[in-house]
């Protein structure tokens, strides 16, 4: 299962963001989306979610030759800032998330709980009082229960502490066989770690990098200074 984007292109007032972006990105893979803040990297993703429309161009998913419309049970969508609805408990917002969206092979709530880590004396605590990590995880959570073939991460691990971050970082790697992972971020290092593949969206384009030599000098230089021309933009 691929996801083809072709020609996308999106301006806001004289400013164009994504000029003629083309790329297909292949099922059981991390794609990390680098850009510098500002780039476009969440247009890109609001335009892939149809939260806004694209000015031109088009996106579909490909299976066996066969093309189809991207719907919106095909995208989760992890914001950078947890989107929950901090009036339930966690408890709540889980029970209601699977009565709406029941799982193939379902698990008990705590089920749940225990593979996102998040520890009893929490679990009926009302989202409001959750950290911002432990709603992260949460977000992270009905994502993955609802199995989406595409999943955005809209820079998830940016502002969360080092345990955490790795715990999620070995969640994402678990659950990359059958869908496409693009996790978008401006930090270089964290993406060479996490993703097996990078794009680089520059000057409003998607360039695939190189990663064969993602050891050298030569590598990072090479990214650092797109970004910084894009940033000179």
């Amino acid at each position: 299962m691929n996801v083809v984007i072709e020609h996308l292109s999106k301006r806001f007032g004289e400013k164009p963001v994504l000029r003629d972006v083309g790329f297909t990105f292949e099922s059981g893979k991390i794609y990390g989306l680098l850009g510098r803040n500002g780039a476009g990297k969440t247009t890109l993703f609001n335009c892939l979610n149809r939260d806004i429309n694209a000015d031109g161009g088009s996106f579909y998913l490909e299976e066996g030759g066969v093309r189809r419309a991207v719907q919106a049970g095909d995208i989760g969508y992890v914001l950078s800032t947890p989107a929950v609805p901090e009036f339930l408990t966690g408890r709540e917002f889980l029970k209601f998330f699977l009565d709406i969206n029941p799982p193939q092979e379902p698990k008990s709530i705590d089920g749940y709980f225990d593979d996102m880590r998040i520890a009893p004396d929490d679990r009926d605590k009302l989202l409001k009082d959750y950290s911002h990590g432990m709603k992260n995880k949460m977000q992270m959570l009905v994502n993955i229960i609802a199995e989406p073939n595409i999943l955005l991460l809209d820079e998830p691990l940016t502002s969360l502490d080092v345990v955490v971050a790795e715990e999620m970082k070995q969640l994402l790697r678990t659950l990359k066989n059958g869908r496409i992972t693009i996790f978008s971020t401006h930090l270089l290092d964290l993406a060479l770690d996490l993703c097996d593949e990078i794009v680089l969206l520059n000057h409003g384009v998607l360039e695939q990098v190189d990663k064969s030599n993602l050891d050298s000098r030569e590598f990072k230089e090479k990214i650092l200074a797109a970004l910084q021309e894009d940033s000179h933009e």
